[in-house]
């Protein structure tokens, strides 16, 4: 949220500068994200002057320039040539002086020198939209006769430099959603620490009823989400364009004016956080307005021209016939402010925050009245911000007030009952900070202290000191004594409480493995390889699983309430936030990518659901994975090599890296071929005991066309507690190293294409247990020459013994056992 600071001094007699009360406001909870110095208008007109046109002359090589002599009120005049077909001699205009950089948008150029079509141009004659001004392009800026040359544009325009200050407000401070709440805490900061200053509130003791000429008649009927509502309508007012100190204010924090009538409605909401919105009187049909819940199959136009299909437990405000406006959230296309209305009914609401923020949500409409009706408004509020914007509205716009105020209160709005214990307090803060600051802070937040110890201004007993408090309603966040607590000392300061000179802790003992040791292992390792680590969110796409089967959206976690449907449901893999990370990289040129992320997946089993009333939570699930993704170049082409594309058995390697690093044995791992309709091919890495530890994949092309990518990726998942389970079972043992030598045979053989490398090892290992120390695959042949259905494999088999030397027929025995195990198990040929 944008702060002006020139608009916070309206509220608050402020001494320091912008930058110091940032600081203060991040120290209170109201974390401050940027400081920015801006103008009114970008660039601040620094050097456009008003000029006088001396001369205007056709120019001798054109039918449309003219080349024009103009004294700035300095200097000699200057020659400019200019196109604007209304340039006239004896005009004052707004001239652009060399050297002056003029705006278009986020471009920018600046006026020099020039010669156009022969002759000198030493400036620019400018149009409204040229400097920012207005939209206007038929013709240059004429200024009336008797507006001095040389007279700065910046003060002729009024341009006004202003500091924002952008907070960022957590859900949990609705209250500081304005500039006169900001201005409230940075009050209680100050009192607190005994600084003199005031607070001012505007003044709404002028308003009054001017007659009764167009009353409204309004019909609460769903008071359960619209427990108050107040209203009254303004007769005769004249919609134009707003007075430079309203549109200047909206400009600085980032609005676009619009009228006087609407603006004045924005500033409000802005300056006391209590959304008003203002119908045109005239279209109230019946004079009646009735707050009621839409109509089954209700359709309705809203502001931006969408015709929407209204919830029954959408809130609406309607007329006698129709309705006219979305409660609290957006307004009607047909109902609102236009430049020919000359009546006004100004609506000042609390609504239920549930229900606004239902709506919201249902229909994607987020909208700033919406961000503070859905955090909770201040219901006592009501009349005053009602009262501040008719006052306002007659200021800019005249009119009489023509009916009495309307207002319909549905429920108790008392301050919130809190009880606090002082020795708790000074327990939680962590520091004796004294009742007299207690006191002095509560009061400069507007907490009212009912009692003390049960009398009310009289001595409570110092044995339990507990004090009873009013919290005002629009503090929706402090309604318990630890809330009150959080206040006290936010005001006070973090910054203020010493650290004892003296540290307790307790020893604990860790349990191996740790899973965040082996986290950070595993990371350091990828990120020592060239992976870069990446955080994608957990809520995703609804459109992701709707076509799939293995992973089907009614196995998938639903958000209740969804910000939007990219964000409807929790991820059943990561697979799908990595490729849009790669596709973001490589629409920007980065392709060569390694990434992995540690992530959570979130599965719903509906049958597990299913007469389980009493635990409904068992049938979701949680689990951790670690994904990798490798896409692009292996490495980048140089003039020590070429291009080299990443390579599936690349990332398998990288894989092994990792079961190695837990200590899971390699050679123990069996592979299965992946069946995946996300995947044109992979691998199932299974341990001993049959369990999936993960998988190795090629991501099919429906999937990477579908984000917009046009290579290769690579993806393995691995389940992270199915790992940890491996790395309990790793015990470390400290071997000698072999003294005798190893010894390397080959085979190829002819086998049957079904046949697998990892069938053939496995069997293998099964045959010779204590020589065999690796098997390799170092070719594969499919092709001609060779049988149909056949395939050709060329292993490498390593033999060693750790005692003796082997010998000849040591190595002949092994090798004639291995043929005779592949041929009698696999049928298998030795070419």
């Amino acid at each position: 949220m944008n702060i002006s600071y020139k608009w916070l001094k309206r509220y608050i007699s402020l001494q320091d500068d912008a930058e110091t009360v940032a600081k203060i406001l991040t120290s209170i909870g109201l974390e401050v994200g940027t400081v920015e110095t801006i103008e009114t208008i970008r660039g601040g007109l620094k050097g456009l002057v008003v000029g006088e046109v001396l001369t205007c002359e056709p120019h001798p090589n054109s039918d449309h320039l003219h080349i024009t002599k103009v004294n700035i009120g300095e200097g000699e005049p200057l020659p400019i040539v200019c196109g604007a077909p209304n340039v006239a001699a004896g005009q004052k205009v707004i001239v652009a002086t060399i050297g002056t950089v003029l705006y278009d948008g986020d471009e920018s150029f600046t006026i020099k020198k020039g010669k156009l079509r022969g002759e000198d141009s030493w400036g620019m004659i400018c149009a409204e939209d040229e400097i920012g001004v207005g939209t206007d392009h038929a013709g240059i800026i004429v200024l009336p006769a008797d507006t001095p040359v040389g007279l700065p544009a910046a003060e002729y325009y009024h341009v006004e430099n202003d500091t924002i200050i952008e907070v960022d407000i957590t859900p949990n401070r609705s209250d500081a959603a304005s500039h006169y709440g900001v201005a409230r805490d940075l009050y209680a900061y100050y009192k607190a620490h005994g600084q003199n200053i005031a607070l001012t509130k505007p003044s709404v003791e002028a308003f009054k009823v001017n007659n009764n000429e167009m009353p409204v008649k309004v019909t609460v009927d769903a008071p359960e989400a619209c427990p108050r509502y107040s209203g009254v309508s303004i007769k005769g007012v004249s919609v134009k364009e707003s007075p430079e100190w309203l549109k200047n204010s909206l400009l600085a924090i980032g609005l676009r004016p619009i009228n006087n009538i609407v603006d004045v409605t924005n500033f409000v909401l802005h300056e006391c956080g209590q959304a008003l919105h203002a119908f045109d009187a005239d279209k109230i049909k019946g004079n009646e307005i009735h707050v009621r819940f839409a109509k089954a199959g209700e359709k309705f136009v809203t502001l931006d021209g969408v015709e929407r299909e209204m919830n029954e437990r959408d809130l609406m405000i309607a007329n006698k016939d129709e309705a006219m406006c979305i409660a609290g959230v957006f307004g009607g296309l047909h109902s609102g402010v236009t430049e020919n209305t000359k009546n006004v009914f100004l609506e000042s609401a609390y609504f239920d925050p549930v229900t606004i923020r239902k709506t919201s949500r249902r229909h994607q409409l987020q909208t700033d009245a919406s961000f503070r009706y859905e955090r909770g408004c201040d219901p006592n509020n009501t009349l005053y911000v009602l009262k501040r914007a008719a006052l306002l509205i007659q200021e800019v716009a005249g009119g009489e007030v023509a009916m009495d105020v309307t207002d319909i209160v549905n429920g108790d709005f008392k301050p919130w009952d809190v009880t606090i214990d002082i020795n708790r307090v000074n327990s939680l803060i962590g520091k004796a900070i004294g009742e007299e600051t207690i006191e002095t802070i509560l009061k400069a937040l507007e907490i009212e202290i009912k009692s003390k110890n049960g009398a009310p201004n009289g001595c409570p007993s110092p044995a339990t000191r507990r004090w009873q408090l009013g919290v005002p309603r629009y503090r929706v966040d402090v309604q318990r004594e630890c809330d009150v607590v959080e206040d006290i000392l936010r005001i006070y300061g973090y910054d203020n409480v010493e650290f004892p000179e003296k540290l307790n802790t307790s020893l604990a003992y860790g349990v191996k493995p740790d899973p965040e040791k082996l986290r950070r292992k595993i990371a350091e390792q990828l990120s020592a390889q060239g992976f870069n680590e990446i955080l994608n969110n957990s809520l995703t796409k609804v459109s992701y699983y709707e076509p799939l089967e293995q992973l089907p959206l009614a196995k998938c976690v639903k958000i209740m309430n969804p910000l939007s449907s990219d964000l409807g449901v929790m991820r059943q893999t990561l697979l799908f936030g990595g490729l849009e990370s790669i596709a973001r990289n490589a629409n920007r040129k980065n392709s060569d990518l390694k990434f992995y992320e540690f992530g959570n997946c979130y599965y719903y089993n509906a049958a597990v659901r299913e007469g389980n009333d009493a635990d409904p939570l068992r049938a979701y699930s949680e689990e951790p994975h670690l994904g990798l993704w490798l896409t692009g170049n292996k490495a980048a082409q140089s003039w020590v090599r070429k291009d080299e594309k990443t390579t599936f058995y690349q990332l398998h390697a990288f894989v092994n890296n990792i079961l190695v690093r837990l200590g899971v044995d390699i050679e123990k791992v069996s592979v299965e071929r992946l069946e995946h309709e996300l995947f044109a091919d992979g691998l199932v890495l299974k341990a001993v005991n049959g369990k999936a530890l993960g998988f190795i994949g090629i991501v099919n092309r429906k999937q990477l066309k579908a984000f917009d990518i046009d290579q290769e990726v690579f993806y393995a998942d691995l389940d992270w507690n199915a790992l940890i389970k491996q790395n309990k079972q790793y015990k470390a043992q400290i071997v000698d190293l072999p003294k005798y030598p190893e010894v390397k045979r080959d085979f190829a053989l002819l086998v049957d294409k079904s046949v697998e490398f990892a069938d053939l090892a496995r069997a293998a290992f099964s045959t010779e247990k204590k020589l065999l120390k690796n098997v390799f695959l170092f070719d594969v042949y499919e092709g001609k020459n060779l049988e149909e259905g056949k395939k050709s494999y060329a292993l490498s088999f390593i033999l060693q013994d750790a005692e003796n030397t082997l010998k000849d027929t040591q190595i002949e025995n092994v090798m004639k056992r291995l043929q005779q195990t592949f041929e009698s198990q696999f049928h298998a040929i030795l070419r």
